[in-house]
């Protein structure tokens, strides 16, 4: 047993690493899976700006516009390739061409925000900077030397790195404020995707915890009575 507990607090770092816990530049995303409107916001966004290179293949699409309230035929607007309902979110480049034009495959997004954070994936979608540099022109202060084309460019403007270690956007489509909520709406659409039964589980809980409260109470006053002539 000592053993055991060890190997848990000597896993604390990892996995605080993993989550991101070690950045700096990793701040709160603030999501909620509640606001139906963001999600349906994100899954918008994603499949427009992140899906031709990205899969969510532990989704379907169906199974996606019925937890967040589209209907079939909004959810069919979105999918740009010839997958039907009822298919798995799976990217439309092909796997081997993307190792030949990425040097490595774009990574499977369902569990991301699961495996990385909510926090993560948020700071990484604004932390994009120029930097003539790298292979595509820019790099990341959450994830340096990033092999990923800054996606959102277009809503963003150019991200400029200031002498602060601040990234500063001018030019897009979007003021600052607008952006923020778009990478918002996208991390609680990924923080969805990786959990869809989160918000059912959470109720849920609420409900096993009273009960275990409840039955608590019932099997001490239990003990006691059957312990009375013992003691």
């Amino acid at each position: 047993m000592k053993k055991f507990i060890i190997a848990i607090i000597a896993a604390l770092p990892a996995l605080s690493y993993a989550a991101g816990g070690n950045n700096e530049h990793v701040v709160p995303a603030n999501i909620d899976l509640a606001d139906q409107a963001s999600l349906q916001r994100g899954a918008v966004a994603f499949m427009e700006n992140c899906s031709g290179c990205h899969s969510t293949q532990y989704q379907r699409y169906e199974r996606v516009a019925d937890d967040i309230g589209f209907t079939k035929e909004q959810m069919r607007e979105l999918i740009y390739t010839d997958a039907k309902i009822g298919d798995l979110m799976v990217s439309a480049i092909p796997q081997a061409d993307a190792e030949k034009w990425f040097g490595a495959a774009p990574p499977d997004l369902t569990m991301v925000a699961r495996v990385r954070g909510s926090d993560w994936v948020y700071s990484y979608l604004k932390a994009f900077y120029v930097d003539p540099d790298r292979p595509f022109g820019v790099n990341n202060l959450v994830f340096p030397s990033v092999g990923m084309p800054h996606v959102l460019e277009t809503y963003q403007g150019k991200p400029v790195l200031q002498e602060d270690g601040t990234v500063v956007a001018s030019g897009g489509t979007m003021n600052a404020e607008e952006y923020d909520q778009l990478v918002l709406d996208i991390t609680n659409f990924l923080t969805y995707s990786a959990e869809p039964v989160r918000l059912e589980r959470e109720r849920m809980g609420k409900w096993v915890l009273g009960f275990l409260a409840v039955f608590f109470v019932l099997a001490y006053l239990l003990k006691r009575e059957y312990w009375r002539d013992v003691h």
